[in-house]
């Protein structure tokens, strides 16, 4: 893997083999013909898989429980009447659930398409678990494991490889920045 991007980065899902589909084929039915708001094609892939990330039970939409859970294991510090409040604002539709229609438009509206320094620096300190400036293949694999996900030593050794510019085998804040904001603007 050479590259890795934001959200698979920052959110702890690396690129696994699989079969290539378009993004609209990895959609369901009743929302590939649905005009999915503001989100470019190349996106919306990814987008996806954050969503099902959130989504536990896999019934295609993520209910208050499910995403207080994904907040707490990325540990956001965030109390529990912030985190009613914010869904409330994100489940537009007020039907008790984030579809993937209002989490795309929730992703958008967290970024659009700009990051902050002061975020990028916050998604950094979540990796650098041991305060040192730098994420090493063990802290980022601690983390995924959090995360849920299960990823080898060696998997992790080359997911910093394919961000560590300065081949030291770590990755320091510049190199970070790099590649959280490739394809964004910094705010």
């Amino acid at each position: 893997m050479s590259k890795v991007s934001f959200l698979n980065f920052y959110n702890g899902l690396s690129r696994k083999p699989s079969v290539k589909s378009t993004p609209q084929e990895s959609m369901p039915k009743e929302r590939q013909n649905s005009s999915v708001p503001r989100a470019s094609r190349s996106n919306v892939q990814e987008m996806r898989q954050v969503f099902d990330k959130f989504d536990t039970n896999k019934d295609g939409k993520i209910s208050q429980d499910e995403y207080n859970s994904a907040l707490n294991v990325l540990g956001k510090g965030i109390s529990k009447a912030e985190m009613a409040k914010s869904f409330r604002f994100i489940d537009t539709d007020k039907d008790g659930y984030i579809d993937f229609k209002e989490f795309i438009e929730m992703m958008h509206d967290m970024g659009d398409n700009r990051v902050k320094k002061n975020d990028i620096q916050g998604a950094f300190q979540l990796f650098d678990l041991n305060g040192d400036k730098k994420i090493s293949a063990e802290e980022l694999m601690e983390v995924l494991r959090k995360m849920g996900e299960k990823y080898s030593l060696d998997s992790c050794r080359k997911m910093i490889r394919g961000v560590d510019a300065d081949g030291d085998g770590l990755i320091d804040m510049d190199e970070f920045m790099t590649m959280m904001t490739r394809n964004v603007k910094v705010a």
